[in-house]
């Protein structure tokens, strides 16, 4: 019978043993994606309490049985709007957008360049396409046109990267790579995770750079203070991934709470355009702070903002510190991160007040100042 016990003292050993915690009342929260403060907001709760009212806690089949209902196709309406694309389709997650879209739209004659610090369900979803996966240096585009110039297929190629990158806070270059996908006549798929609900108006980055990629992906957990995936792109692409992608066809539907709760996020920032750059300056002044406490968030440039240590167990020590001040920062370590780039990863949210960051920022400089 297969045994984990040796597995689990090298992971100790390597300082990167995790444990779940349940989540704390009493703490300042700092690892959450709730960028925009919405996932306890009353009419999100409210929208979510009706739809269960109306549909039940579950549509209890996947939708091409009978667990399609007009909220999912509302919120998909909205998403392909809000995205500037034609069409959208709701998954289960981002991780099942990420793998089901990469899966359906390669095969072995294909090539992918992906971003080497994209998200893990990117690289998942690359590793399961079947196709030729090719990693560029991180933002690296003279690295990826290299690849670009230099490696030809039979089939398709594809280059794929995150907008906002969830660890570091920095932005693809994105004119720079929709450029290059035209020049190299590639597809550019970009996932929007982190940017979605802050930059663009909600639109996120390729909405507010003028990019138009052949898809995006985006989640409903994050800014959207709901749960569940999407992927946005033209009418033909959805009706493919309808009728290709596994992780859709053979999942049961968004619960009725998170479409109902997710349209009701949308309309917020649509009433409140100016609520992404107020979180973006708030982010900006608190990466100030950090910085003169002798920490570095480079190359931060959005409401994610890393604290480098780099060894896995003084990023440990870090945020249990942290955390006996009432401060909730979760040690980031490999595989998440490149070894020896362990980090405190803090999040800047609109539920955050000035005193809060304030405070965060003087505990910070205290330890900095006790080395």
């Amino acid at each position: 019978m297969r045994t984990y016990r040796r597995d689990l003292s090298r992971i100790a050993k390597e300082g990167l043993t995790r444990r779940l915690k349940v989540r704390r009342s009493d703490m300042l929260e700092f690892s959450s994606n709730d960028y925009l403060g919405l996932a306890g907001h009353p009419l999100l709760k409210e929208a979510s309490i009706r739809a269960i009212e109306m549909y039940g806690s579950s549509v209890a089949a996947s939708r091409l049985m009978s667990g399609n209902i007009s909220l999912h196709e509302e919120l998909e309406s909205d998403l392909a709007r809000l995205t500037g694309m034609e069409s959208a389709l709701l998954f289960g997650s981002g991780f099942l957008a990420n793998t089901g879209l990469l899966y359906s739209i390669t095969s072995s004659d294909d090539l992918v360049f992906a971003d080497k610090l994209n998200h893990a369900s990117l690289v998942d979803g690359a590793l399961l396409s079947r196709a030729g996966v090719f990693r560029y240096r991180h933002c690296d585009t003279d690295h990826l046109e290299y690849f670009l110039a230099n490696r030809t297929c039979r089939g398709n190629r594809f280059i794929v990267t995150d907008s906002l990158f969830s660890m570091d806070g920095d932005i693809a270059p994105l004119r720079k790579l929709e450029e290059l996908s035209m020049r190299y006549d590639c597809n550019l798929i970009v996932d929007e995770a982190h940017a979605i609900g802050v930059f663009g108006n909600g639109g996120g980055i390729c909405r507010e750079y003028g990019v138009r990629p052949h898809a995006v992906i985006g989640t409903l957990s994050k800014a959207l203070g709901s749960y569940g995936g999407f992927v946005a792109g033209n009418t033909e692409l959805i009706q493919y991934l309808i009728n290709s992608a596994r992780t859709f066809i053979y999942s049961t539907g968004l619960p009725p709470a998170a479409p109902a709760a997710a349209l009701k996020a949308l309309d917020l920032i649509e009433s409140q355009p100016d609520s992404g750059k107020k979180l973006l300056n708030m982010a900006a002044d608190f990466r100030g702070m950090i910085e003169s406490s002798g920490f570095s968030t480079s190359p931060s440039e959005s409401q994610i903002v890393p604290v480098r240590v780099g060894e896995n167990r003084k990023a440990v020590a870090l945020s249990e510190h942290l955390e006996r001040n009432c401060i909730s920062a979760v040690a980031i370590r490999p595989p998440t991160v490149p070894a020896g780039t362990a980090r405190i990863r803090l999040s800047v949210t609109l539920s955050h007040s000035r005193k809060d960051l304030n405070y965060a920022a003087s505990i910070l400089s205290s330890i900095n100042g006790d080395r």
